[in-house]
């Protein structure tokens, strides 16, 4: 389509406030699905790393010691934060479609391989290459769905994807269970089959991607004016839409940003994104040390303190996933209805209190192993959402130029300090056979969870129902500045 064949009309309306207009389509469903897959993979990965814990560490198998075991997490966490930076800084320069595909291939082939591994070596390191395909995803499809979603439903749908990690989490749990089973594979196969269980949604997911848009925000901003137009054109022809276009001499009513060098990306976190910045990176920090070190934990914790079985690991995972999964499900209409600030502070404060009050319990002997896993479903019902609303927060209070650079900055630095360092801790403090040292561990969790929270009360932003370019004409620094 020629976009100066495009009819004239009085009113104009930017890209932008088109993409917001449009209503919620069937095109819509479609593309989140097929990016969504992203979240349900990185839960599907999670969950096999735990459930399938006490496998690793039989003779019959690669005989993991705990802290071997944590080292591996780690390292794949560490995968995580590689990717999500150099393919977070990809996706700004070349855009965000050309990354899917590598992003997801990469993914494919390194759980593959880990099926195959043979010593904690090559186990770690196809680990952390399945971390890097994962990262990358994150990085570059976060910031498109931003981009794409209308602004009045980004905060809900933002956490309903997020959500469906715990989707993938409940498909590992099953897995897991079904593939150690006696009845099929057994310990010794069961788990290199189990962790090849993603390899089937990945391909189909591999090839729907094909025929996804590039994202208009990211080819106005960097001068693919006409390009954007046919885009958007498109995108409104297939989500129904008819509407209100710009003339052909006024498709932008910018220049061309920089291209997303560091240099200009540090500019602008140490200027007038200071604030913004050290918010994001407390949030994801947090949330961060709060999951991966509780998560990873609690497999070895029902393994050694409730005597639970491996093969009976994956059932206990499957209640903690569903509530998880129902925390965004159920609160996030919310975080559009009340507010971000509110929302976000009290998710964060409640996910803290409550693994603060269960780990008390834990301490002094007072729960069974059914009454830890309720404890443990209400501590992530609320941290579900918690750790949901801090992706939404990066990736919606930063510039166009820089949207997935900042994403993945975030979520790479706030995993090293978080998600790294905590399952390392957790490992080292289930060596010494003691709940005493593990409920520190919980303590510094929740601590970090409240303060968080409170720092959001202060200093969140009422992102709400607002465009992502309003959102940083605020900030002053306009969306799109030459």
């Amino acid at each position: 389509m020629n976009p100066t064949s495009l009819p004239r009309i009085d009113k104009f309306e930017s890209i932008p406030e088109r993409l917001d207009r449009l209503r919620w389509s069937s095109w819509h469903t479609r593309v989140i699905g097929a990016l969504a897959v992203t979240w349900l993979l990185d839960g599907l990965e999670g969950s096999l790393g735990g459930s399938l814990a006490g496998a690793l560490k039989s003779r019959n198998t690669l005989g993991f010691t705990d802290a071997q075991l944590g080292v591996s997490s780690s390292l794949y966490l560490g995968g995580a934060v590689a990717g999500a930076l150099d393919f977070g800084h990809l996706a700004d320069r070349f855009g965000r479609r050309k990354l899917f595909s590598w992003t997801l291939l990469i993914y494919l082939c390194a759980t593959a391989a880990t099926g195959l591994s043979w010593n904690l070596l090559s186990f770690s390191l196809f680990r952390a290459l399945t971390g890097a395909g994962i990262g990358g995803e994150f990085a570059a499809i976060n910031s498109a769905v931003d981009e794409l979603v209308p602004a009045r439903l980004r905060g809900r749908v933002d956490l309903w994807i997020n959500g469906t990690f715990w989707v993938g989490i409940i498909l590992g749990s099953v897995v897991s269970t079904a593939f150690l089973s006696d009845r099929l594979f057994g310990i010794e196969r069961g788990w290199r089959l189990a962790f090849c269980s993603g390899i089937p949604l990945g391909a189909v997911v591999l090839f729907m991607r094909r025929y996804l848009p590039e994202s208009p925000r990211w080819l106005l901003n960097h001068g693919r004016e006409a390009d954007a137009e046919l885009e958007m054109r498109k995108i409104e022809s297939r989500a129904g839409a008819t509407g209100l276009v710009r003339s052909p001499n006024q498709l932008s009513n910018s220049a061309s940003a920089p291209r997303g060098s560091m240099r200009r990306f540090f500019r602008v976190m140490a200027g007038h994104h200071r604030s913004r910045a050290l918010l994001c990176l407390l949030l994801m920090a947090a949330q961060a040390f709060f999951y991966n070190s509780v998560f990873f934990s609690l497999a070895l914790v029902l393994l050694r303190f409730y005597g639970a079985s491996p093969q009976d690991l994956g059932h206990c995972f499957i209640p903690i996933a569903v509530t998880n999964f129902l925390g965004p499900l159920i609160l996030g209409w919310s975080f559009d209805a009340i507010g971000r600030k509110p929302m976000i502070c009290a998710t964060f404060v409640l996910s803290g209190a409550t693994l603060l009050c269960s780990g008390w319990l834990f301490l002094h002997g007072r729960l069974m192993i059914r009454e830890q896993i309720l404890w443990w479903a209400v501590v992530f019902f609320f941290g579900s959402s918690a750790a949901s609303s801090a992706s939404l927060t990066v990736s919606e209070l930063f510039p166009q130029e820089i949207r997935a650079a900042s994403i993945a900055f975030f979520y790479a630095f706030g995993t090293l300090i978080g998600g790294v360092c905590g399952p390392f801790l957790f490992g080292r403090l289930l060596s010494d056979c003691s709940r005493k040292p593990l409920f520190h561990g919980y303590l510094v969790g929740a601590a970090l969870m409240i303060v968080a929270g409170v720092a959001e009360a202060i200093w969140g932003v009422k992102a709400e129902g607002r465009s992502l370019e309003s959102l940083n004409a605020e900030s002053g620094l306009p969306e799109q500045a030459a």
